[in-house]
């Protein structure tokens, strides 16, 4: 027993012989919300090094339905605490004191120094036709940078379906739309975030069933604060409802009426679209920029399968007023 309990002392001794920049190095590397808390309780050690964490993922669990009265923010703001309420509750009827302490900017504000963060919510935004497929990725700074969407229709290994989907420009541009609104109100849910945590290099919001994804670079992390310090102010942010205003945009739209994949997959309706504000510092592009988009959104795959093809074909160009 004397000695096992000796190698059980010197197991220890050894680990906290680890230098603190290892055992971040570690943390980072875990990056989950939960697990990171959860490791707070083991050591005093552990309590003070993992506010220091850097690189962070917050995975939402589930959503719950809001009130009629309630917007989206309402709504991501009561689906992470839902995610994140486990951890914190004594017991098992909690009152909105502990609600209040368990919030999801609370939880976040027991990190210090946030550089890279990702938000997974649970389930994308758009509701589809069975057999539809709806991909985006958007990038933002105070507005829409860039968003660049694929849609097409999966159908059975034949050559021989017949084509009643995605065939007009109706419904391409109706594709486009819906994309570009979940984007906005993914963005708006993310200013307060943006605003409260200044030293962030890169923030996501993902979806579990990778349909879109935001994403915030250093720049344009820096250009959304400097927006909110304008709002502080007295000017008005521009926003509608539960989003961030769609500016002005340029649509490039690519489509193919039926296109068939490496693995015998025949998908129909096959649209590519990249759109950019009128008025950003990427009006207009080209063909070279949008696969330079396109590829890095989509990568390999049967998305970069269908990519491929599409960059192929002429591009329609098309404007939306700002909404």
């Amino acid at each position: 027993m004397i000695i096992i309990k000796n190698q059980m002392i010197e197991a220890m001794d050894g680990f906290d012989r680890l230098p603190d920049s290892l055992i971040l190095l570690i943390f980072n590397s875990i990056s989950d919300i939960k697990t990171l808390i959860c490791c707070r309780s083991v050591s005093k050690r552990f309590n003070s090094l993992v506010p220091q964490t850097e690189s962070l993922s917050l995975k939402v669990d589930c959503v719950i339905s809001p009130e009629s009265d309630s917007g989206s923010l309402v709504t991501l703001l009561k689906s992470l605490l839902k995610s994140i309420h486990d951890l914190f509750k004594p017991d098992s009827k909690p009152t909105s004191r502990n609600q209040a302490q368990n919030s999801p900017a609370r939880i976040l504000n027991q990190f210090d120094r946030i550089r890279d963060l990702q938000i997974e919510l649970p389930t994308g935004d758009l509701k589809l036709e069975k057999g539809a497929v709806i991909k985006w990725r958007a990038e933002f700074g105070k507005s829409l940078k860039s968003c660049v969407i694929l849609g097409f229709r999966r159908e059975a290994n034949s050559e021989n379906a017949e084509i009643d989907f995605a065939g007009g420009l109706k419904t391409r541009v109706v594709w486009t739309i819906s994309a570009l609104i979940a984007a906005s109100a993914r963005h708006y849910l993310l200013n307060d975030v943006v605003k409260e945590h200044r030293e962030m290099e890169r923030l996501v919001l993902v979806d579990r069933e990778g349909e879109g994804t935001v994403a915030m670079e250093k720049e344009g992390l820096r250009e959304c604060r400097e927006e909110s310090g304008v709002v502080a102010r007295g000017v008005d942010w521009q926003e509608v409802g539960r989003r961030t205003v769609v500016p002005s945009v340029r649509m490039r739209m690519r489509h193919e009426q039926r296109v068939q994949l490496r693995d015998g997959v025949w998908v129909e309706g096959v649209t590519l679209v990249v759109v950019r504000p009128c008025n950003g510092a990427m009006d207009g592009g080209g063909d070279a920029e949008d696969a330079e988009l396109a590829f890095g959104t989509f990568g390999g795959g049967i998305y970069g399968e269908a990519v491929q093809v599409l960059l192929k074909n002429e591009s329609y160009l098309l404007e939306m007023n700002s909404f």
